[in-house]
């Protein structure tokens, strides 16, 4: 007779697990009985009270769970005394030993639902998958109020966003089943970063809420009309977003738009080598002494630091933030000798390293009398100078020495932070514009002499919010952020006594009927709007809790 193929036919098909548990069973079973017909022998023979064999049984069961002693307690003899906290003793370490080899693993073993997880949903943003950082993404999220689910195709990834507190599930975004279980026909807005899948994603989501708003990531801008065509409302394709920008040399003034005959603004002023004010405490410097201007921040070798304190010196390649009337701002900088704003003039001369789809989209955005030189390693990219950028011989043949700015957005981080030393070692006076994948690189590409850093992470992230957040967030690139908050709480107060420098924010002016003032002495009142300039994640801060 055949036995069935899905039983086991011996001992040795048995799984290890299924030969530990009947190890371990009989391992318990010999051990009961063991102490069993030890304690039936001492009551009789050690302290004259002889017990039936299941009477000893269950007293040695009681003993082993530590549930009691029954009525034989207490002992008169030392030996039953020492045998009976022996077994309580033994009875401890077998419910340990009980709970690694059976229960830890049965609830180990249980299906996780994530979805158990998810608060009620509605009017919410779902993510079809993203294939950045993130966490950096849905911390803005998160910061900003936006409630969300992401569905995450890959199990281990949704599970550990998942232990940490963040509303995700597993699914395949592809698939209306899973779609349904991030409440996709109540949600408002979906963000899709599925690559190839992104038309199947979009469609498969349409079909159950007709009136998504959908946003896609793509690598190329070369898909945009496709995605158009099958429903999505706004393409965005970061590395091209990034090039153009820095191209524009990334300094584009942050203005709020409004009926004023003057926009608030913020603008970078660098430092330069030379300078006179080479040394000077930020307190004593022109700009932190103007009555309309705020200094908002300031990069110190790298260092953000929100807003800059009076006692900080000015060195080489610091990069001042300065908010206020955009005319001011060019006033105020025309007066200071020796600074040279990144944005201040067109650049005549610049070299763009890595002509892929940011490199492509930067050289498309400068200036038509620009004189651009390209340089990409690959043969075949139509650069006009082919080979390794980290090489000075190559930055050499691109004529570094004599450009005004470089631009670098090659794919690599490590190759970027080369680039930026190699550069900056040949070539003191050109400014340095820099693209990084990885956020924690943009620091280590300031020190290695960048003037100015946009991360993917970062800029992603913050396109998202742009998109759900509507004016709240006023540009989704910028590295110090402005947003609008009600004058209600700053009521009664001077402009310049509105910040909170331990915070890392400032108030940097006033809307009041169609007229923006930065006056330092400005007083606040209950129906004016005022404008919040910091860092990131001060003003994520200040957006959760207002402080």
């Amino acid at each position: 007779m055949e036995l069935p193929r899905d039983l086991p036919r011996g001992p040795n098909d048995l799984t290890r697990r299924q030969r530990l548990l009947l190890v371990f069973l009989a391992g318990i079973t010999s051990l009961v009985l063991v102490y069993t017909g030890v304690y039936y022998w001492g009551m009789a023979a050690l302290e004259g009270r002889p017990r039936t064999p299941f009477q000893a049984l269950n007293t040695v069961i009681e003993t082993l769970t530590t549930t009691g002693f029954g009525a034989d307690s207490p002992w008169d003899t030392p030996w039953m005394n020492l045998f009976v906290a022996f077994m309580q003793v033994s009875g401890v370490v077998m419910g340990f030993v009980t709970l690694r080899v059976l229960v830890i693993p049965l609830f180990e073993r249980t299906p996780l639902n994530l979805d158990d997880r998810l608060t009620p949903k509605h009017d919410h943003v779902v993510l079809a998958e993203y294939r950045r950082d993130t966490e950096v993404l849905l911390d803005e999220l998160e910061v900003l109020g936006v409630d969300y689910v992401l569905v995450e195709s890959d199990e281990d990834e949704a599970v550990r966003l998942s232990d940490d507190g963040y509303q995700a599930i597993n699914g395949d975004p592809e698939t209306r089943e899973d779609l349904d279980r991030a409440s996709i026909g109540k949600a408002s807005v979906l963000i899709t970063d599925s690559g190839g899948e992104t038309a199947s994603v979009v469609l498969t989501a349409l079909e159950a809420n007709e009136d998504l708003r959908v946003v896609s990531f793509t690598e190329s801008t070369r898909r945009k009309t496709a995605l158009a065509e099958v429903g999505v409302d706004r393409s965005v394709a970061p590395h091209a977003l990034i090039g153009q920008r820095l191209a524009e040399k990334a300094t584009t003034p942050v203005s709020v738009p409004g009926d004023a005959d003057e926009d608030v603004a913020i603008r970078e002023i660098l430092v330069r080598r030379g300078s006179p004010l080479h040394g000077v405490l930020v307190g004593e410097s022109p700009l932190a002494e103007h009555p309309e201007l705020t200094l908002v921040a300031g990069w110190f070798d790298g260092e953000l630091r929100v807003p800059p304190s009076p006692d900080d010196r000015l060195t080489p390649n610091t990069v001042l933030v300065v908010a206020g009337p955009e005319s001011e701002i060019e006033a105020a900088a025309s007066e200071v000798a020796g600074v040279r704003r990144p944005h201040g003039r067109p650049h005549s001369q610049v070299v763009v390293a890595g002509l892929g789809e940011g490199g492509r989209a930067a050289v498309d955005a400068l200036p038509e009398d620009a004189d651009v030189t390209t340089v990409d390693q690959a043969a075949d990219s139509g650069a006009d100078v082919v080979g390794d950028v980290t090489e000075p011989e190559v930055l050499e043949a691109a004529d570094i020495g004599e450009a005004t700015a470089l631009v670098v957005t090659v794919d690599d981080d490590a190759t970027t932070l080369l680039t930026v030393a190699m550069a900056r070692s040949l070539s003191d006076g050109v400014e340095i514009l820099v693209r990084v994948t990885d956020e924690e690189k943009a620091s280590p590409a300031f020190r290695a002499g960048a003037d100015y850093v946009l991360s993917v992470q970062r800029v992603s992230a913050r396109l998202v919010a742009s998109e759900v957040h509507g004016e709240r967030v006023m540009d989704p690139v910028s590295q110090i952020r402005l947003v609008r908050a009600d004058g209600e709480r700053f009521a009664g107060r001077r402009v310049e006594g509105c910040g909170n420098p331990d915070a890392g924010w400032t108030v940097v002016g006033v809307a009041r009927d169609d007229e923006v003032l930065t006056d330092e002495g400005t007083t606040v009142e209950a129906d004016d709007e005022v404008f919040v300039a910091g860092s990131d994640h001060a003003m994520q801060d200040f957006e959760r809790t207002g402080e």
